[in-house]
């Protein structure tokens, strides 16, 4: 071989080692080099698990929407604008574009195969191509806000088709139910779903539509939010420290995994007309159900089991909590639309009142875990979180456990219930607000040079 040939190898294996050395010294490295590890093991796993049941997985539902008709065009351009937040105002409008253009084009090809009409491949096309540009063509802390960017958009699409999966192997995989043990234990808090149902059907079919529109268009809500707090990641080069996509997407990875210990449908279909011949009885709402022993009871095939906790609860909560420093009007929708969401999952027999409880425990635990990650995992955070943790174990416990104890002692175990709430919301305000005494504002000094936004060359 070549001498100089060796020299130069030999060069470029040392300068290859030490760069990768390197990196693994950088803790924040090595930290999403492990979450990007597990993210893709634990949807391989979930695509292992649907194709078991006979049905596509989270990776192929995804990689189909590059050509076949996507399933959710509104999520797929909700990703692209989360994107969009890294790059320039003149960026934006060329991208969005080009996914309207190449969304025409897929329409006028469905047209001529009269295939089923849709849209969204023209946004994940742009991602992609965002993608491919970043990784090819830039460098340095471009690369990274890029990269991000698209990463963030991507996890977005990919989280709803992780728990688009989750309910199909909830259904599948666990085909018995543990209303009745709930059912029980709602006791203690008053049957505050009867009492809501009642409630919505008084208010007839505007209240109706209104909450209806409310539960279903929740992302609407967080998408405000959410470019509310990231608008001015392409004027800083940099992500906010955290921001609520973050917690969406936690919620929504971590909440079906629970489904599948406590796997709960909703009094509309265990005690309502929902439910079939697979129901208790038609008691929901006119009639409370009486206090029996509870067992596990069969369910069909066709129901998630998507009850405990209440995730729409659950990203209500995380809604309210992130427009609190959002203007006056984005205060007011968070807090309207977390009361909105209360009165619907109750008023439409979707959840139970324990499910809520569980819901917000759930959230402020995720938050817990992720606000002000510049704090680190000191004594403070590892105590709130397993707070956290440790009463939302205890009330699933005690709604499986002692559900009848809870029926029949309703002013012990009420309270109880509500305190371990209360006392959650309380240490969590306490300690974020220590965090906040101390945290460096999330912006950069007037002083500073700000590099320009991300553009195509010309």
């Amino acid at each position: 071989m070549n001498p100089g040939l060796t020299t130069v190898s030999r060069v470029y294996s040392q300068l290859t080692q030490r760069r990768a050395t390197d990196l693994l010294r950088q803790p924040k490295v090595v930290l999403w080099a492990l979450v990007g590890i597990f993210a893709l093991g634990f949807m391989i796993a979930v695509e292992i698990m649907s194709r078991h049941y006979g049905e596509p997985g989270p990776l192929t539902n995804q990689v189909r929407e590059i050509i076949f008709t996507p399933k959710s065009g509104p999520l797929l351009y909700a990703g692209l604008g989360l994107m969009l937040i890294t790059v320039s105002w003149r960026d934006r409008f060329y991208s969005l574009g080009a996914a309207l253009a190449i969304d025409v084009v897929f329409a006028l090809v469905r047209l001529v195969v009269d295939a089923k009409q849709n849209f969204g491949n023209g946004a994940l096309w742009v991602l992609l191509g965002w993608a491919a540009y970043a990784a090819f063509r830039c460098t340095g802390r471009r690369r990274t806000l890029l990269l991000k960017g698209v990463g963030l958009g991507l996890l977005l699409v990919a989280g709803r088709k992780v728990g688009d999966s989750w309910l199909l192997i909830t259904t599948m995989s666990r085909p018995r139910v543990l209303d009745q043990f709930v059912a029980a234990a709602d006791h203690a808090l008053g049957d505050p779903s009867w009492l809501m149902g009642r409630a919505v059907r008084a208010t007839g079919s505007v209240g109706a539509h209104v909450l209806d529109y409310v539960y279903v268009q929740l992302a609407v809500a967080a998408v405000l939010v959410a470019l509310y707090q990231l608008r001015n990641v392409a004027r800083l080069r940099r992500f906010p420290s955290h921001h609520l996509v973050r917690t969406f997407l936690v919620i929504g990875l971590l909440g079906p995994a629970v489904y599948m210990l406590f796997p709960v449908v909703g009094p509309i279909f265990a005690y309502g007309v929902d439910g079939g011949h697979y129901a208790v009885a038609n008691l929901w709402p006119n009639t409370v159900p009486p206090v029996v022993s509870p067992h596990w009871m069969d369910f069909d095939k066709l129901t998630p089991r998507n009850c405990m906790p209440s995730l729409h609860t659950a990203w209500a909560t995380a809604i309210f909590i992130h427009s609190r420093k959002a203007p006056r009007l984005l205060r007011y929708a968070g807090t309207f639309w977390l009361l909105a969401t209360l009165t619907a999952t109750l008023g439409f027999g979707y959840h139970y009142g324990t499910d809520l409880v569980a819901g917000a425990v759930f959230c402020l635990t995720i938050e817990a875990a992720l606000r002000s990650p510049e704090q680190g995992w000191g004594r403070t955070r590892i105590q709130l979180v397993g707070y956290g943790t440790a009463v939302f174990a205890a009330l699933l416990l005690m709604y499986r456990y002692a559900s009848i104890e809870m029926a029949d002692d309703p002013w012990l175990y009420g309270p109880l219930v509500i305190f371990g709430l209360i006392s959650m919301i309380w240490l969590y305000i306490r300690t974020t607000r220590a965090w906040e005494s101390t945290e460096a504002p999330d912006e950069i000094s007037p002083d500073r040079r700000v590099e320009p936004a991300v553009a195509l060359p010309r």
